[in-house]
């Protein structure tokens, strides 16, 4: 069995993870609005089905980008409530 000392070097190394993932979202989702701003200038003016299609596929993708980081949030906030019992 591992030590507290053990369990909680580990959740901090696992926390330490995810902030390296939701530095890595960040960063996708930062991308993202910039596609979006790059469409959206493309496509002014287009009445296209594909310009509305590919635009609710961005801000989709931005939404479920979101949706990421907060789940990653109250992950690492519940990680270090445990941690902190310990």
């Amino acid at each position: 069995m591992a030590s507290v000392a053990e369990v909680k070097s580990a959740i901090e190394a696992a926390v330490m993870q995810v902030s390296e993932g939701q530095a890595a979202v960040q960063a996708a989702s930062e991308k993202i609005a910039e596609a979006q701003q790059s469409l959206a200038a493309a496509f002014e003016g287009s009445g296209h089905e594909a310009v509305g299609a590919a635009q609710a596929a961005l801000f989709q993708a931005s939404s479920e980008l979101e949706e990421c980081l907060a789940a990653t949030l109250a992950a690492v906030e519940q990680a270090q409530t445990y941690s902190a019992t310990l």
